[in-house]
């Protein structure tokens, strides 16, 4: 597998369990301790309700920017270390309360389906935390599926009650 040197990729990030903005400051700080990857941009910052799995507290997400040299299973093995460091535990309900959750929502203009990695994430245009963020970094990168942009996803977005609040700037992380 070739990887384009400097490879976007679009890294969503979440948390709803103690201090949310710590552990996504944590995330980010991964990101840039990484060999061989810089993040180029960061979303604002969002209170967004549960999905899914609504019994648990509410999240703070965004979404991170990054050029990568590494391939996208690298990169999903570099997300899963800083999950891990962060005190995330692969276990219990799914989309349930976890202290870091970190996705690759793009990478490039690739489509990969496999049981371990699917790009672009698979639920992405059904996600207005994970869609809005995108869209206050690049409302205009396409959806490699449905080659339609960010900005025009997040306008036909079905997803009555999905609520989310921006977060005051004493809540946003650090870039």
């Amino acid at each position: 597998m070739t990887v384009d040197r400097g490879t976007a990729a679009f890294i969503s990030l979440g948390s709803n369990i103690g201090d949310k903005r710590g552990y996504c400051q944590k995330g980010i700080d991964g990101l840039r301790a990484a060999h061989r990857t810089t993040i180029t941009a960061l979303s604002r910052f969002y209170r967004t309700e549960p999905v899914d799995y609504k019994d648990q507290d509410w999240f703070v997400n965004g979404v991170v920017r990054i050029d990568t040299e590494l391939d996208p299973y690298a990169l999903l093995d570099l997300l899963h270390t800083i999950e891990q460091a962060a005190g995330r535990e692969r276990k219990g309900v799914r989309f349930g309360p976890r202290t870091l959750d970190m996705d690759i929502i793009l990478y490039g203009n690739w489509v990969v389906n496999t049981p371990t990695l699917s790009i672009p994430h698979p639920r992405m245009h059904k996600r207005r935390f994970v869609l809005q963020p995108l869209c206050d970094i690049d409302p205009t990168v396409v959806h490699p599926v449905f080659l339609k942009n960010a900005q025009y996803l997040l306008e036909h977005l079905d997803d009555e009650g999905q609520k989310m609040f921006p977060c005051e700037e004493s809540e946003t992380v650090l870039f």
